[in-house]
């Protein structure tokens, strides 16, 4: 074992100092720009040359091989070696590690710090803050890092990248597969809000036998009930998800606020998160105000609707129809008069069809990408503890 000060010839963090962004010019990276396999360029801060030499010269730019942590926040849930000799900078909530190589593999240690066990020993000895949880330099620099020989550390850090690359070819065909169901609605449909090939609209309400909500108030509780008492964080990709946390209620209660919701309905989150959907599939399930439900009438296919509820658009809609205040609420009317295309029914069909043979092929690639997250986690544990 030995402490990463021990092991690195730098640590240090990025600029303590924001300079002004300015649209255009060299990336400048906070934690929130950093992702398992990079920084995510779409949102960061963009300064100009002069603020950039200023922060090279401070040593705010990381070199080739070194390692860069989440500091803040998130702290070392994300950690990746930098490869190259990018031109970019970084803000105080970044770590940058530079390791003396002939002692450490950096990928090696880029692992190591993302481990269960690091985390653990970092969160009860070296984290300060409240609102903001952070670990400063030196609860970083007493890390202490177990270093077997540097041919066991490459081949490590070489078996969980081999796994992490097949997890981000899983992650891209799960990409791929969604792509390829938005575009074969386009193909079939045009743009559900432009309507260029002229399709009958109708608002929701004229396409459903009922749209309502769950109950609004608490309910009494019963922790030996049978039936889920469900709101929109419930509502996970096309699921109702019930989990541990879910509270229940008793077949009295469930009774006295009963709700018929039909085979062919949709439920939707309208406070809080919008916008969360799932299929209802006959659930004994109680709903809270915020799942509202959308029973479609049987010439409707909920498929074809729940695309639609998927797109930026129907998004968008609910953002601006939505209160603005700290919690997030779309009131029924909104829902009940937003406007959707009607192709005839077989076409709905059809790309129902389509779209739910892509989501057994979503499912099959799912799987393999859980097989392969679990073979990471298992080798994480094995190595690092």
């Amino acid at each position: 074992m030995a402490r990463l000060e021990e092991i690195c010839s730098l640590i240090t963090d990025g600029s303590h100092f924001s300079p002004e962004d300015e649209g255009v010019g060299y990336p400048m990276f906070s934690v929130k720009d950093m992702t398992p396999n990079g920084f995510n360029i779409s949102g960061c801060k963009k300064i100009g040359e002069e603020a950039y030499k200023k922060l090279v010269a401070n040593g705010c730019k990381p070199l080739n091989d070194d390692v860069v942590v989440a500091k803040d926040g998130s702290y070392l849930k994300t950690a990746f070696v930098i490869k190259g000799n990018p031109e970019i900078a970084l803000l105080s909530s970044i770590a940058i590690l530079r390791p003396k190589i002939d002692l450490v593999v950096p990928e090696y240690l880029s692992y190591f710090l993302k481990s269960d066990a690091v985390y653990r020993t970092v969160s009860l000895n070296y984290i300060t803050g409240t609102a903001l949880k952070r670990i400063i330099l030196k609860g970083i620099r007493k890390i202490e890092v177990d270093l077997p020989d540097i041919g066991e550390q490459e081949q490590r850090a070489q078996r969980l990248s081999k796994v992490d690359y097949l997890c981000q070819l899983r992650k891209q065909q799960l990409d791929k597969l969604d792509e390829l169901v938005k575009a074969r609605f386009v193909e079939m449909f045009g743009d559900p809000v432009r309507n260029e090939k002229g399709w009958n609209t109708y608002a929701l309400a004229e396409m459903c036998d009922g749209i309502g909500d769950g109950l609004h108030g608490t309910p009494e509780y019963d922790e030996n009930g049978e039936y889920p008492f469900i709101n929109g964080n419930n509502l996970i990709d096309g699921v109702i998800q019930i989990n541990a946390s879910t509270k229940k209620v008793n077949k009295k209660t469930y009774e006295k606020h009963y709700i018929k919701i039909s085979q062919n309905a949709i439920l939707l989150s309208i406070n809080g998160t919008l916008g969360k959907i799932a299929f209802y599939n006959g659930e004994q399930v109680m709903l809270g105000k915020s799942a509202c439900y959308c029973n479609l009438k049987d010439e409707v296919n909920r498929i074809f609707v729940y695309k639609i509820m998927k797109t930026d658009a129907f998004a968008g809609y609910l953002e601006d129809n939505s209160t603005k205040s700290t919690i997030k609420n779309v009131g029924l009317k909104a829902i009940r008069e937003y406007r959707l295309i009607a192709p005839p029914l077989s076409l709905q069909n059809q790309f129902a069809v389509f779209a739910e043979y892509v989501d057994q092929q979503k499912q099959t690639v799912q799987q393999s990408l859980e097989k392969l997250e679990l073979m990471k986690k298992a080798l994480m544990q094995e190595y690092f503890g």
